[in-house]
């Protein structure tokens, strides 16, 4: 198992950078052009051609001060990857002692050539899943006995060996249905069959969202597809610039009221009207760092979240930005280099960074209240080959979430750990071994916690 090709980055990074590389060195190389050629340096003086990155910090302001979050509360169901058309979801009730209810296998897990992307939803006490190979499962909630599976990948997929990807939405009593094999389906969630099968012109590698009687997803080419809810039809489409280099992976749009807010792997955050698409506004979560040419890769992997007027969204340029739903203006960003959802609640809005920190912010100001780095202490070793021979050195752990539970911030990670992190302080409270790596962040309905593992197990906490 290669960890989604090296947690979701290896498949493009040496063509991304060597490309990338080059055009960065070029802009900061101050003997490109553009400089004072009379001015001479004396002998021995260093002159530095790059400014170090930002580095988060607590604001002083802040030390001392409280936040507020809002009360915990049990929900029933969580039919979208977000848990809602917002793809927001502020303090749920469960999960209280994090001990393993159940575990079952889902299906086909990730190796080379496939990959576990989609989140698990939940509704009318069920919990549905969708392995590495288009797969779709019907659980129990309570027991995870099986109600109903059906394999929805086509026969005739010889050009679609790697469509891996896609994901699941449950709405009026259907499942929907979208895959890396180039197609959009709805089936019955009580029986698994199938209703309606329409084929798309490019790889989906996220799950849709389903709002106003419409079907959205973002597929590979960074286009925005809608279909009819009841029928299938193909409707209106919105195309992005191209980006040929991003990371394994893709998000959700987010819907309120009739606008609905899409990202994208070349850093476009786009809203636009859900009766038309009609361009409302659109921003560029790019920023290019002089000692990192992975900021070339602009893709904003984690779902854009609506919250009380305001859309969060976190880019792998390394923008972390607040924008108003209404005019498209952005209110603040950080310097975060992200690849999850960001989520806010009450007061403050929390996020993970690719590198392991935890941010929580004030939603108003973008001011840090603290920052955590769940990687402290790690310490890389050398694993695999035989006697040392072909034995590389272990990466640092991504981080997937985090799902905010009885005041506890909830985060997955690759070295198979789910941790329970103090939501207040940022203190980690809890270890929870999964027996698997889990790069997908959890969800909850009821008083459980479900978590879908790369290997293709579904998880119930309790």
């Amino acid at each position: 198992m290669t960890l989604r090709r090296q947690l979701l980055l290896a498949a493009l990074l040496t063509a991304a950078v060597g490309a990338a590389g080059c055009s960065t060195i070029s802009r900061i190389n101050p003997f490109h052009g553009g400089g004072d050629k009379n001015k001479e340096t004396a002998e021995g003086q260093r002159i530095s051609i790059v400014q170090q990155d930002e580095v988060l910090a607590p604001a002083d302001a802040l030390k001392g001060v409280d936040f507020a979050l809002p009360a915990p509360a049990q929900v029933a169901d969580w039919p979208l990857p977000g848990g809602s058309q917002e793809q927001s979801m502020e303090n749920v009730s469960a999960g209280a002692n994090l001990s393993v209810a159940w575990r079952e296998s889902i299906g086909q897990g990730s190796n080379k050539a496939i990959h576990v992307m989609a989140p698990p939803v939940a509704a009318s006490g069920r919990v549905y899943t969708m392995d590495g190979e288009a797969g779709v499962e019907a659980r129990d909630e309570r027991t995870g006995a099986l109600v109903w599976r059906v394999n929805l990948r086509p026969n005739d997929n010889r050009r679609d060996r790697e469509g891996f990807g896609g994901g699941v939405a449950f709405a009026d009593g259907k499942l929907f249905v979208t895959s890396g094999y180039r197609f959009v389906a709805a089936v019955d969630a009580a029986t698994g069959k199938t209703i309606w099968r329409t084929r798309t012109d490019e790889p989906i590698h996220a799950a849709p969202t389903v709002a106003g009687g419409r079907v959205m997803a973002v597929a590979l080419d960074n286009s925005l597809l809608t279909f009819d809810a009841a029928s299938g039809a193909a409707g209106w489409t919105y195309q992005a610039l191209s980006e040929s280099a991003r990371i394994l992976a893709s998000s959700s749009p987010a819907v309120s009221g009739d606008t609905v807010v899409a990202s994208f792997g070349s850093g476009e955050l786009v809203a636009l009207r859900v009766a038309n698409g009609n361009d409302l506004w659109d921003d560029a979560l790019s920023r290019a760092s002089p000692t990192s040419s992975l900021s070339e890769i602009r893709d904003i992997a984690g779902r854009p979240v609506i919250y009380r007027g305001d859309v969060y969204a976190v880019s792998h340029s390394g923008v972390f930005s607040a924008t108003d739903l209404r005019t498209g203006q952005s209110r603040w960003t950080l310097p975060v280099v992200g690849v999850s959802s960001p989520l806010p609640a009450g007061d403050v809005v929390y996020v993970v960074a690719k590198d392991g920190t935890l941010v929580c912010a004030s939603r108003e100001t973008g001011q840090v209240f603290w920052v955590r780095d769940l990687n402290e202490g790690f310490k890389p070793r050398k694993v695999g080959g035989f006697w040392g021979i072909g034995s590389h050195r272990e990466l640092k752990p991504i981080w997937t979430g985090p799902l905010l539970a009885d005041n506890r911030l909830l985060i997955a990670s690759s070295n198979g750990e789910l941790v329970a992190v103090n939501a207040k302080t940022g203190e980690v409270q809890k270890r929870v071994a999964l027996g698997a790596p889990a790069l997908i962040g959890p969800i909850a309905a009821g008083d459980m916690v479900y978590v879908v593992t790369d290997n293709a197990q579904l998880i119930a906490l309790r």
